[in-house]
């Protein structure tokens, strides 16, 4: 009964966010006028259907799923005002200039639209799942397509070692931010492997790319934010027995338990639902946390606690990572 209730609860928030089924040609209802589809939003909303389609074997959520991958693409990979296609994309290669966040606001500004590099991963995981529940391969090689743009111009080598760009700008020409996001390697090295084992060979220099930066930070990893320590299990069960992802896993865990005992998660205004999401997300299925009866009573603990919540602060991001969590 219990799992038949997420599944239901799952079902009402991806509703209320993309709108009812309403037969062949269904599409998801716009975010608002300014702020139509969100990468990182739909990222997961796309993996969100897909699990409701395993939960259920209702074929019409896999029909949700690839009407949300289209709109994303029609939206996010042109400009914003929907003129053209980005550099480099067209009807036919939809991703291959890349992917805009999506963002209210123009580039420029200071909260402004752009590409995010750990946003067109979970893009990239979110298509090859695609390709892993349909078995129709286009879903992947949109993926591979979306890895050749945009590498090249995120990942630079600087005199000795690597960076990735945390931000670049709408047509990839420059950086916005030039710092490096926590995560980005391990989430590219991870999304990379996944998408080449549907197309072997197709992405081995970039993975060495990413193999690369993970063996120069892994031993430096470190982390107090939920939704960072969550995405870090997340990532690090792709990867059993190598050593970076066993490290990335214990910190991670260590410092989860470090936050929860010190009464981190005690005030409600110094917290945003959708991080701690992540977190749950990442404690459910980490082969260390997924089976414990500690994490499974806080996991559940914090579904409660925002219950309740989950539409207070926007209409998007919450519920859908809370549709995640319910659904991992």
């Amino acid at each position: 009964k219990a799992a038949e209730d997420m599944v239901e609860r799952a079902r009402e928030l991806q509703e209320r966010v993309y709108g009812g089924y309403t037969g062949a040609g269904w599409a998801p209802r716009a975010y608002d006028e300014n702020k139509s589809r969100y990468l990182w939003t739909d990222a997961f909303g796309v993996c969100n259907f897909l699990s409701l389609w395993r939960a259920t074997q209702n074929a019409h959520y896999v029909e949700q799923a690839e009407a949300l991958v289209r709109a994303t693409h029609h939206t996010l990979g042109r400009s914003r005002d929907g003129t053209q296609w980005l550099r480099g994309a067209s009807e036919e290669a939809p991703t291959a200039g890349g992917l805009r966040i999506g963002k209210k606001d123009p580039e420029g500004t200071q909260d402004g639209d752009g590409q995010y590099f750990h946003y067109l991963t979970a893009w990239m995981f979110a298509l090859n799942r695609m390709t892993a529940a349909t078995k129709d391969p286009v879903y992947n090689t949109l993926g591979v397509a979306l890895v050749k743009a945009i590498h090249p111009r995120f990942v630079t080598r600087h005199r000795t070692h690597l960076q990735i760009s945390w931000k670049m700008s709408v047509d990839l020409s420059h950086p916005w931010v030039n710092s490096e996001g926590n995560l980005d390697s391990y989430g590219g090295l991870v999304c990379y492997r996944l998408l080449d084992q549907f197309a072997p060979g197709t992405l081995t220099a970039e993975i060495a790319d990413m193999q690369e930066m993970v063996e120069e930070r892994w031993q430096s990893y470190s982390s107090n934010d939920m939704l960072d320590l969550g995405q870090a299990l997340f990532i690090a069960q792709w990867a059993p027995g190598e050593q970076w992802a066993e490290s990335l896993s214990c910190q991670s865990l260590k410092s989860l338990n470090v936050l929860w005992e010190r009464g981190y998660l005690g005030n409600r205004a110094y917290r945003l639902a959708f991080r701690e999401f992540g977190a749950t997300l990442g404690l459910q299925v980490h082969p260390q946390s997924k089976d414990s009866e500690v994490w499974q009573k806080r996991t559940h603990a914090l579904h409660e606690y925002w219950s309740d919540h989950v539409f207070d602060r926007d209409e998007d991001i919450t519920p859908v990572m809370y549709a995640s969590s319910l659904l991992p």
